[in-house]
């Protein structure tokens, strides 16, 4: 899976929330004010669609986008990725970020707890 631009990321989470959508409806969805040009948005998809993260359905000259990616899988190749790079595939090191960095409740602790009891029950 080809990593991301944080553009193209953007316009994946507002795909991933409307399902399908005309450049148009991209970026009405976006909240910056002032909004990206059209064309901006419209190579961002095109780019999208060659890494193979989006399908398209033409209508004429017009197209509406759809993502071939679920954001589950997205989020697990990230995850898988990240865990790799930042924390060498180390639970001890992403734990001990989580605790130190994050400032963990103590409520969150529990919750980690219970999962990680439920987990070691299956």
């Amino acid at each position: 899976m080809e990593e991301l631009t944080r553009t193209e990321e953007r316009v994946m989470q507002i795909l991933w929330k409307l399902k399908k959508a005309f450049v148009k409806d991209i970026i009405d969805a976006m909240p910056d004010e002032p909004k990206p040009p059209y064309n901006t948005i419209s190579s961002v998809v095109r780019l999208l669609e060659k890494k193979e993260y989006v399908g398209y359905k033409a209508y004429g000259k017009t197209y509406e986008y759809f993502p071939l990616i679920s954001k589950a899988d997205y989020r697990k190749a990230s995850f898988k990725k990240m865990f790799t790079n930042y924390f060498d595939s180390s639970v001890d090191s992403l734990l001990s970020f989580m605790v130190k960095e994050q400032k963990l409740s103590e409520e969150d602790i529990q919750k980690i707890q219970e999962m990680i009891n439920q987990n070691s029950k299956k």
